[in-house]
């Protein structure tokens, strides 16, 4: 699984529907999530802490969990079904049972942002719906590697595989155990 941070909230150009933007801890990677205003204000009122004048949903929700000795261990992000999100809050009450339910990712980044909770994708979804952000960096990384590999001769790869995993029985890097 992987950490995630909310990035913000951004606008479909073709269809001017909120996006909320979820990053991984490289900065290189980012997952869309489309979502509605109203998801996208409750969203925006957590990253900036506002605190309105009357409380809003998961304002609510955080302080009956609070009333309940329920505490939000974490988000995760499981699943993408005929292109929609799956999400989970990972939850523990006072006695330490752990419970899970079933939630909108929308509600539960609401939700994490207010009660200062992780919020976790599993690698195969940000796989699949991630866009790169610098794509500039990720191709210096991967000239960087293969300048790395053309310069790597078969002598020392074999050099460089015994340090790490050196024979005991081996008295030298010249004995016949250790070539």
């Amino acid at each position: 699984m992987v950490e995630m941070t909310v990035a913000g909230i951004a606008l479909d150009a073709a269809t001017r529907s909120p996006i909320v933007l979820l990053r991984d801890p490289s900065g290189r990677r980012q997952v869309p999530i489309w979502i509605d205003q109203a998801q996208a204000h409750n969203i925006l009122a957590g990253l900036r802490q506002i605190e309105p004048p009357r409380p809003l949903s998961h304002d609510l929700m955080a302080t009956l969990m609070a009333l309940g000795d329920l505490e939000l261990q974490r988000v995760i992000i499981h699943a993408i079904e005929e292109n929609t999100f799956r999400a989970v809050l990972k939850l523990s009450d006072g006695q330490g049972e752990s419970h899970e339910i079933d939630c909108r990712p929308s509600d539960a980044i609401a939700l994490a942002l207010r009660t200062g909770s992780s919020l976790w994708m599993l690698e195969e979804v940000v796989g699949d719906a991630s866009i790169p952000v610098d794509a500039e960096a990720d191709a210096e990384e991967v000239a960087d590697f293969r300048r790395f590999v053309e310069g790597l001769s078969p002598a020392e790869l074999i050099r460089h595989k015994g340090k790490g995993h050196r024979d005991p029985h081996a008295d030298d890097e010249t004995s016949p155990q250790n070539p």
